[in-house]
């Protein structure tokens, strides 16, 4: 099938280029009709915090159930009557911006407690009703400018809130596309090759992230969504580009004309890239079985993103190799270095023959490393970041600052308790006695008096922990609010009492995926182990890859718990402050672990065992499949480390820990695993790597990620020697 649609592809190239182009300037036509909007929502049916939510947009309370901001300033004397009226102006002003809006003043008699104790800190407190995040960006762009004009010596003011997260102001992706062409450069030692993945990824990611604009309507995503997309397509989409170049350049090599080697590299490295990308689209929409909204929409964009990646490598490049022809390798670097050497002289065979013979001391020494990087893993705490993560140039953070300042860190992130009363009066006169006592609890700042809707049947009551949002004592006082504190209060009424705001959902929200965590990886482990028992016709190889898979992820969480909730070189990544690991990262990140492991391990291990079918040796095949092999893993890596860092350096937190997240995974697995763990154990256990049950063998059905070369070439050209990708 592959070497008729190489065949296709390369002899109609002019109507296949035609056709992506169509499709791209169509499907960007159409987003700028009917594009949807994204939605940072969270919702998570079932859980208290959102039926605290539900209670609230029921019963008229719509502003305490969407997103909320702060005014935030800071004077010798907040009272002071030059101050006072200047602030107020800016609060008529951010009025006008939210509307429909509500915009507590620290001057009214409600907001009387929004001025610190000392009243040099005192705030304004702004409810909006839902929005999304586009109308957000746009208000916080508005209401920044409306803040900036106050100019009173001695006053700072600052915004914070939802509506103060600012957009990015630089492209992380244009970073990674720098990094991945040097890299492209200095592997293929060609401007014309090194191009060539480049430009396949780009029309995959673009055709992909317009496509998610028009699926936005059906299904909700989150605002970093494209971010994510084009993180992981640029990733895929060059090593698959890359794998495909590669093999179309040795064709050339050994004297194949380019029609016959771009159906020879479709139907060899263009079948693992097709399996590689089937199995991170499968595994990433597994996560629909976590039934989140947050994580099902991100899974459908980061899917798409991979899969117009992969068809623009199996479409989109055999028709450009068709107008690049013989001349791939034109425009070469100057002072080009030589091909590598080949066969048993080269770098690569002689790695993995020094592994071989001592399989020992080589496998206890990576098992130890990647075991002792776990370590910290068993510290995780998830949960969500907050405005107290991001670097100190941003307002949110000034603003995060001068709450904590003036009122404690619980000012940050307050609860909100909202109750239905249908008792009327004495359903009010029990959420009192509830209100006096949650000022007496251990943990809490203060607690409002109960605010009633106008029919009477509902009421709210702020609360202020002592603690941070993040801090995991205030997840404690949510438990034992909703567990003894409420249900006392208020027995003998008729009140319902939900704890909620946004800190209750971060507490759900985490305990949900922490649940659900295990589960999901058990199903992807065992999935992996049947992929690739089908695939290799072996047992053995399939259990080592999936425990040396679950070791190297285990050790990327372990630096991800290192560096973003310890704080361990924080400073020199700029990732700010320490917190939490977001709630949704370790399912999604092993999601899309899992299908690039796969990647590597299907690229790998089928050069291993085309070696074994024709030598039956199996220290002879591992030597020389990681020797054909190991330069273009190691390539395609690095692009892939060095994009995934790249979106280090944009302002995030949720992107920077994902990016960290693959990028240290991606490093482990293409060195620690791939270089040292497969050629050791793979020696240890010789021929009993591709042992397999007779009546198993007779069930499995029979994949071919690799075709025989007879087939595509119409001759027999041995493929023993090294890769040559320079």
């Amino acid at each position: 099938m592959l070497q008729r649609l190489a065949r296709f592809c390369y002899r109609r190239r002019w109507r296949v280029l035609g056709g992506w182009v169509v499709l791209l300037v169509g499907l960007f036509a159409l987003n700028s009709t009917f594009g949807g909007k994204f939605l940072d929502e969270f919702d998570l049916p079932g859980s208290e915090s959102q039926e605290a939510v539900d209670l609230m947009e029921e019963h008229g309370f719509d502003t305490r159930a969407g997103a909320t901001g702060q005014v935030v300033f800071k004077a010798d004397d907040v009272n002071d009557p030059t101050v006072r009226r200047e602030i107020e102006g800016v609060f008529n002003r951010i009025a006008e911006i939210t509307a429909p809006s509500e915009v507590v003043s620290p001057y009214s008699e409600q907001g009387a407690h929004q001025i610190s104790p000392d009243g040099t800190i005192a705030y304004a407190e702004i409810n909006l009703s839902d929005r999304d995040s586009d109308e957000l960006y746009d208000i916080g762009a508005d209401a920044r400018a409306a803040v900036a004009d106050v100019d009173i010596p001695g006053v700072q003011v600052e915004l914070g809130g939802d509506i103060a997260f600012e957009q990015p102001e630089f492209s992380s992706e244009a970073i990674g596309f720098v990094a991945a062409l040097i890299i492209l450069l200095i592997a293929f030692g060609s401007l014309l090759a090194a191009g060539l993945p480049l430009i396949t990824a780009i029309f995959g990611i673009v055709t992909g992230i317009a496509i998610v604009g028009l699926v936005v309507n059906v299904i909700g995503m989150p605002s970093f969504s494209n971010q994510a997309v084009a993180m992981i397509g640029i990733g895929v989409g060059i090593d698959y580009a890359l794998f495909i170049v590669t093999r179309y350049r040795e064709g050339l090599s050994e004297g194949m004309t380019p029609d016959c080697a771009t159906r020879r590299a479709l139907d060899t490295a263009g079948r693992a890239v097709l399996f590689a990308g089937c199995t991170v689209i499968v595994a990433i929409l597994g996560l629909f079985t976590i039934g989140l909204d947050l994580i099902r929409g991100l899974a459908v964009g980061i899917s798409i993103g991979v899969l117009m990646t992969m068809l623009a490598s199996l479409t989109l490049l055999p028709a450009i190799l068709g107008f690049v022809g013989t001349n791939i390798d034109r425009l070469g670097l100057p002072h080009r270095r030589r091909a590598e050497r080949a066969g048993h002289q080269s770098f690569w065979y002689r790695w993995s023959r020094v592994i071989q013979r001592r399989p020992w001391p080589a496998l206890l020494v990576a098992a130890a490393i990647l075991i002792v990087l776990t370590i910290p893993l068993f510290g995780m705490r998830l949960g969500f970041g907050d405005a107290g993560n991001q670097p100190t140039d941003f307002t949110v953070r000034r603003a995060y600052d001068l709450m904590s300042e003036g009122f404690g860190p619980g000012a940050n992130g307050p609860l909100l308790l909202a109750a239905e009363t249908p008792g009327g009066r004495s359903d009010l006169q029990a959420l009192e006695g509830l209100s006096g006592e949650l000022n007496q609890t251990e943990g809490v700042v203060f607690a409002s008096e109960p605010i009633p809707n106008d029919s009477g049947d509902a009421a709210i009551i702020q609360v202020q922990p002592t603690t941070s949002p993040q801090d995991k004592e205030t997840a404690h006082l949510v438990n034992r609010l909703r567990d003894d504190v409420v249900p006392s209060a208020v027995a003998g009424s008729t009140a319902d009492v939900k704890v909620g705001g946004a800190t209750a959902a971060v507490v759900d929200f985490s305990r949900y995926t922490a649940d659900r965590l295990p589960w999901f990886i058990g199903a992807v482990l065992l999935l992996s182990f049947l992929l690739l028992t089908v695939v290799f016709r072996s047992l053995l190889v399939p259990l080592k890859a999936v425990i040396m898979n679950l070791l190297s992820v285990g050790a990327a969480y372990g630096i991800l718990v290192a560096v973003f909730q310890w704080g361990w070189g924080d400073s020199l990544l700029g990732v700010g402050r320490e917190g939490p690991i977001e709630a949704w990262i370790p399912m999604m990140l092993f999601a899309v672990i899992f299908g690039l492991s796969m990647d590597y391990e299907v690229f790998l291990l089928s050069r291993i065992r085309e070696e074994y079918d024709r030598t039956h040796d199996n220290a002879t095949a591992v030597a020389n499949g990681l020797a054909v092999t190991a330069r273009v893993i190691t390539a395609a890596a690095a692009i892939m480390f060095c994009v995934f860092m790249s979106f280090v350096l944009g302002d995030d937190r949720s992107l920077k820990m994902f990016g960290f997240g693959l990028a240290m995974a991606v490093l482990l697995d293409a060195t620690v695993v791939r270089l040292v763990l497969v050629p050791a154990t793979m020696e240890l256990l010789g021929d009993r790597n591709w042992w397999l049950p007779r009546w198993l063998d007779r069930v499995l059905p029979v994949v071919h990620v690799e075709a025989e070369e007879e087939v595509v070439a119409g001759t027999a050209p041995a493929l023993r020697e090294p890769e040559r990708v320079g």
